[in-house]
């Protein structure tokens, strides 16, 4: 059994054990983005990283070279139970599905990116991800700068996708301050990079469909929008685009607060909810642009307001680091008692 503990209070960081991590599915954009981070991270040490397959051929990754010289090596359940104290899953939901409730048996803790434990309703789970029988006991949604108290104790975290984190950073704020209008419609216009569907490619995504082009997709059928109205709490418009960059991720957000409510009232709502999160910038009515954010874990935020009551919110982040791997890194610290920023800054 493996036992991982936040450090007691004073407890210096030379006395802390170092902690044994592990990435399973490494091959993908994500996975590549968490061996970054985690061969610089000063407080834990990566022990493995493996494919996304237990038939795959061992091989190493050219582009991380002097960052980490290891070697990817086949998906084994048993080598990431003897090697790591906390396992990073960037794998295909179903076979996540499978294999983290044995890690969490077996006593690692672990942190799963894909959306396999996403969704708390079993009947919105079974349509957006059959494979998902049940949630482990100790399972917790990592939208870290909601959710630090019961991410610190999870034995298993939930990385929240893409869109959802963009999306609910700006809106849950305003909804827990009461300052959306009730009844009226929250509409999500969201524009990602092509790394957002990942690094198996198709039609949708080949250069030459993507180039020069934006297009919708998933309308009124996508499974990030079950998980807005999850952390929202409500009914939600929401309407992805890929568009032809690279990385990141920008949301429009339509909403109605009281007339009369001004920009000021809003950036008042924002600094309370946001006073003590590293990797939430507030910009105001000069609003945010992709380029701010991306290769950072930073999320920015801008808003506009006129005076019948219709808001405007910009969201904007890096999808494959605050949207994906860096969060993931952010709950890893959250849950070792480490500083929230440690790694990523």
């Amino acid at each position: 059994m493996h036992t991982i503990t936040s450090p007691a209070a004073g407890q210096t960081s030379a006395a802390r054990p170092v902690v044994r991590v592990a990435v399973a599915g490494a091959t993908g954009y994500t996975g590549q983005e968490l061996l970054r981070l985690l061969a610089r991270h000063p407080a834990v040490r990566l022990t493995l990283a493996t494919s996304s397959a237990s038939g795959s051929a061992a091989r190493r990754l050219p582009a991380l070279g002097r960052v980490w010289n290891g070697s990817l090596t086949p998906l084994d359940p048993n080598a990431l139970t003897r090697e790591a104290d906390l396992v990073f899953l960037a794998l295909p939901d179903a076979a996540t599905a499978e294999l983290a409730p044995k890690l969490v048996e077996d006593g690692l803790r672990v942190i799963d990116l894909s959306g396999a434990f996403r969704l708390r309703d079993a009947a919105v789970r079974a349509r957006w991800y059959p494979e998902t029988h049940a949630v482990p006991t100790g399972t917790a949604y990592g939208l870290t700068e909601f959710e630090r108290d019961v991410v610190r104790e999870a034995r298993l975290v939930a990385n929240p996708g893409c869109y959802p984190t963009t999306s609910l950073l700006a809106l849950k704020p305003l909804a827990a301050a009461g300052a959306l209008l009730p009844g009226a419609d929250v509409i999500i216009d969201a524009k990602s990079g092509v790394s957002g569907a990942g690094k198996t490619p198709s039609e949708r995504t080949h250069f030459s469909e993507c180039h020069g082009s934006v297009s919708a997709y998933g309308v009124l059928g996508h499974r990030h929008g079950a998980e807005i109205e999850q952390g929202l709490g409500g009914v939600v418009t929401f309407t992805p685009h890929m568009v032809p960059l690279d990385r990141g991720l920008l949301a429009t957000i339509y909403v109605r607060v009281a007339p009369g409510t001004t920009e000021e009232a809003l950036g008042d709502i924002y600094e309370r909810a946001f006073a003590n999160s590293a990797f939430v910038r507030l910009v105001g009515a000069s609003l945010p642009a992709i380029k701010q954010v991306v290769h950072t874990n930073f999320c920015d935020i801008g808003w506009r307001v006129d005076p019948s009551g219709r808001a405007i919110v910009v969201s904007v982040l890096d999808n494959l680091l605050k949207g994906a791997s860096g969060q993931a890194v952010q709950n890893m610290n959250v849950m070792l008692g480490l500083d929230e920023a440690a790694g990523l800054l």
